[in-house]
């Protein structure tokens, strides 16, 4: 819905969120009541969901893909149902090591390394294609919200730096709805990253009784920026962030680009950024790397990061729940 979310919903509520807050009522009444009441079709094998109580980054693909590895771990045969943000795919299909992000997105294509991927609007139709080349278990990155397809289990990822935000629903803040309507369908919460803004949702889920665990990301190929001095480039949803674990892990930067989520680089914008980093060592994320053209991956320093859960039973968990709401209900 938005290339990058208003900078206003990660601050103390203020007179734009005030203004808004009456569309927000409404769109909240007609969000809830579609998790209530939106027709839900059961598909032929298991459903985890992996999604999120707002709009923008809070760690999803990361847990969908440390899911994915559990599973494997497990004897199961996992693939991914994505709704292919950003791509220009019409139809429900599942991926090939021929498409592209501009055809099914960054997402997917980050996802695709791990196991198959069946991306579009159909998540339905998405699971029955992958039963049918064999996946005992299906991982749905987002979708949440939608209620299209049953869902078996649902892990929320929430940002640890950036919580809820100010609390309002879109547009006066980042809820996709009031959270005590969004809660109830929840059977998981992974707070991810350092921070404490995601401490308020710890507690009141631990007061509905929700199971909670904590997930930290680990950068990787650290040695070739660490005491570099670097110009860092990212189209995510929160890219202070990315920047955040560039000084952390100690790259001195120098300048910074930041573009929309999902954004499609122009061979002028990728000239210019090139340009603009002279010598200085040009850095960026993974999710935006599989949106480059080779010769501009090549000249960047890809910085990915992996999810690791401090409680490590808690996926496995989820597995198992997941089987087991399945086979109660056919």
């Amino acid at each position: 819905m938005f290339g990058s979310a208003p900078a206003f919903w990660w601050k103390k509520p203020g007179f734009k969120a005030w203004c808004l807050a009456p569309v927000s009522w409404v769109y909240g009444r007609v969000a809830a009541s579609r998790l209530r009441n939106a027709p839900s079709y059961r598909a032929p094998l298991p459903v985890i969901c992996v999604g999120n109580f707002t709009i923008g980054g809070s760690g999803k693909t990361p847990l969908a893909l440390a899911l994915a590895k559990a599973a494997k771990a497990e004897g199961f045969k996992p693939g991914f149902i994505s709704r292919g943000h950003g791509g220009t795919t019409k139809v429900t299909c599942l991926a090939t090591d021929t498409d592209t992000a501009l055809s099914i997105g960054d997402e997917a294509m980050l996802l695709l390394r791990v196991a198959p991927v069946a991306v579009g609007i159909d998540r339905l139709a998405g699971a029955k294609l992958l039963a049918e080349i064999g996946c005992t278990i299906a991982i749905m990155d987002d979708g949440f919200q939608s209620r299209t397809i049953s869902i078996d289990h649902s892990i929320i990822a929430v940002d640890a730096r950036r919580g809820l935000g100010n609390g309002y629903v879109i547009p006066a803040g980042p809820l996709r709805a009031q959270l005590r309507d969004q809660l109830p369908f929840a059977d998981q919460i992974v707070v991810v990253g350092e921070g404490n803004a995601g401490d308020g949702v710890v507690r009141i889920a631990a007061r509905a009784g929700k199971p909670v665990a904590r997930a930290i990301l680990s950068p990787r190929n650290i040695s070739k920026i660490k005491g570099q001095r670097v110009m860092a480039f990212a189209g995510i949803a929160d890219p202070e962030k990315f920047y955040e674990t560039l000084r952390f892990i100690g790259a001195i930067i120098v300048a910074t680009r930041s573009f929309p989520d999902h954004h499609p680089y122009t061979d002028q914008e990728l000239r210019s950024l090139m340009d603009d980093a002279g010598e200085l060592v040009l850095v960026t994320t993974e999710k935006d790397a599989v949106r480059l053209p080779p010769d501009a991956q090549a000249r960047a320093v890809i910085i990915p990061v992996q999810l690791h859960l401090l409680d490590d039973a808690m996926l496995k968990r989820a597995l198992g729940e997941a089987v087991k709401r399945l086979k109660s209900a056919v």
